[in-house]
């Protein structure tokens, strides 16, 4: 069952519509990409176009015809059409949209309401940073991948955070003829929700920002949190260096198997072999586990520096939070302080056994782990949990913090977190042992299922003690899970609905599932095997008035 309240936020529609200019926007000026470009645009086509380059060569040989004659005509057609790109793109900042025109034989034009921005990330990779170029992807909470992107690739460095600061904090670059301006009816206190003096959207003259006066300096910004060396420990303890080394080894067995290499030829395999047949197989297994795990730790540790050197988070004082990162390919991303709507502080089980832990957005129009905006929620990397754990006062500015103290969901929800955990491998634990007691199965695997039963125990004990939820003020805090332990901080003021929901066991034991349905982070967060009762009673207290009819109706 969902419940959906007709106050839903105003922040979050969805913004990004094709079309042509407005009647407002005569005023402004159509802008360029940097003209540096135009050494970056040939490049990126012709490696993307290798393959064909190389299929028009091979076939300017196969039909008796110079084949470098025909890659030659093909690598002039990419360069040409990538020269055109670059003129025939503009983009232009008007009083009420974005608007990015591309295209010489079909023109489109993408346009986005400029009060409906969410975050600017700025991205600069190495080749861009070589120019002194970045691309400026604009984030407006659409989550439909059909439309089109706001990306504009190809600004320099300082047209860039320019363009950032006339977006974010409506203030107009030098240059512009427009001004952008804040329509949010109900601003948040210290947000961004003011309008430059003078500007007058639907009739009525909006004050500046109290406390303004133009735009600040770098300098003004308030430092959060600055990256540490010393946190490179805990990058062996996430999955980024699995990954890593799963992507690598598939990608070298790619080309060993296009090659038809023998890799059992190979000197460094030999002598691998020749040791490894030399030795116990159990010293085997332990040599090549801790040399996997080496590898694994190695190459986390140089992806954590890669993607979190010079790691800074900072408060700008007109109103947004900004996270910059990056070693060789730098990113740059903010978050309007105003769609900020809580956070979730983040403990994966084995960052979470050496005290680590990550910290992520949950804001209007920034979904975790999606599209372009992908990794653009991260508010804090891998890091000493206390150290984590502090920013959630001054980001959310409020007393409410990750050591606020939850209430539990009782002895039925235990016991139900231990039926979950222990049912399935008890299951498979049955099986195989009936399969090895007639023959059919391994001894050593049946004792591996065993033995994944027996741990299921402490599982399903650790997942019940990281069920709680509290509502805290003006905040819902809600925790939950035990491979990846979240805790949520949401603002009540961000919850629009709730959805409960009730399996046929959860009937039979008098409790359901409520989440919290937002246009903020996850979309939902759930509180989990809560009694009907409580649930029903957090539900009203979070959002009063928005289960009134529901409450009549079950009478």
């Amino acid at each position: 069952m969902s419940i959906l309240g007709d106050h839903s936020d105003a922040r979050a529609p969805r913004v990004a519509t094709k079309g042509g200019p407005g009647p407002s926007d005569a005023a402004a000026d159509w802008r360029r990409l940097s003209p540096r470009m135009l050494l970056i645009h040939p490049v990126r086509e012709v490696i993307r176009f290798i393959p064909a380059l190389i299929a028009l060569f091979f076939a300017g040989h196969s039909n008796g015809g110079g084949g470098h004659w025909w890659s030659l005509i093909g690598l002039a057609v990419v360069i040409t059409l990538s020269v055109i790109r670059w003129f025939t793109t503009r983009y232009r900042i008007t009083a009420d949209q974005v608007q990015l025109r591309t295209g010489l034989f079909r023109r489109k034009v993408v346009a986005a309401r400029a009060d409906r921005v969410r975050t600017v990330d700025v991205t600069s990779h190495a080749l861009h940073r070589a120019l002194g170029l970045a691309k400026v992807s604009i984030g407006t909470g659409s989550t439909d991948r059909k439309r089109e992107s706001l990306e504009l690739d190809g600004l320099s460095a300082a047209d860039a955070q320019r363009l950032r600061s006339e977006l974010l904090h409506r203030h107009p670059v030098a240059g512009s003829t427009a001004a952008a301006v804040s329509l949010d009816p109900n601003p948040r206190p210290g947000s961004a929700g003011y309008a430059l003096p003078g500007a007058q959207p639907n009739g009525h003259r909006l004050a500046p920002r109290p406390g303004w006066a133009g735009q600040p300096t770098p300098d003004a910004e308030v430092e959060l949190l600055r990256f540490n060396p010393g946190w490179i420990r805990y990058a062996p303890f996430t999955l980024s260096g699995a990954l890593t080394a799963l992507a690598i080894a598939g990608f070298a067995w790619r080309i060993v198997e296009q090659a038809h290499l023998d890799v059992k030829r190979v000197g460094a395999v030999q002598s691998a072999s020749r040791h490894l047949d030399s030795t116990p197989l159990w010293l085997d297994v332990v040599q090549v586990t801790l040399g996997v795990l080496v590898f694994i730790a190695v190459l986390s540790m140089i992806g954590y520096t890669l993607a979190f050197w010079n790691f800074r988070l900072t408060r700008h004082p007109g109103g947004s939070i900004h996270v910059s990162r990056g070693l060789i390919t730098t990113r740059a991303t903010s978050i309007e302080e105003r769609r900020l709507r809580g956070v979730e502080l983040s403990e994966p089980l084995l960052l979470r056994l050496v005290g680590g832990a990550r910290l992520i957005a949950v804001a209007t129009g920034l979904r975790v782990g999606r599209g372009s905006e992908r990794g653009g929620s991260l508010l804090a990397p891998p890091a000493p949990r206390a150290r984590v754990a502090g920013l959630i006062r001054p980001i959310m500015r409020t007393g409410r913090g990750v050591d606020e103290p939850l209430l539990r969901h009782g002895e039925v929800a235990c016991r139900r977190r231990l039926l979950r955990a222990v049912t399935l491998p008890a299951l498979v634990f049955a099986g195989l042992l009936a399969g090895g007691l007639a023959g059919g199965v391994p001894s050593w695997l049946v004792v591996c299922a065993g033995l994944l039963a027996v741990l299921a125990v402490p599982l399903g004990l650790d997942r019940y003690r990281a069920l709680g939820h509290v509502l805290a003020g003006r905040y819902l805090i809600v925790r939950s899970g035990s491979l990846v332990r979240r805790r949520v901080i949401l603002d009540a003021d961000a919850v629009i609905g709730w959805n409960l929901r009730q399996t046929f066991f959860q009937r039979r034991l008098g409790i359901l599932t409520l989440t919290a349905t937002t246009a903020a982070g996850r979309q939902g967060y759930a509180v989990a095997d809560l009694k009907e009762r409580a649930s029903l009673d957090l539900a009203d207290r979070t959002v009063p008035g928005l289960l009134d009819d529901f409450l009549v109706q079950r009478g």
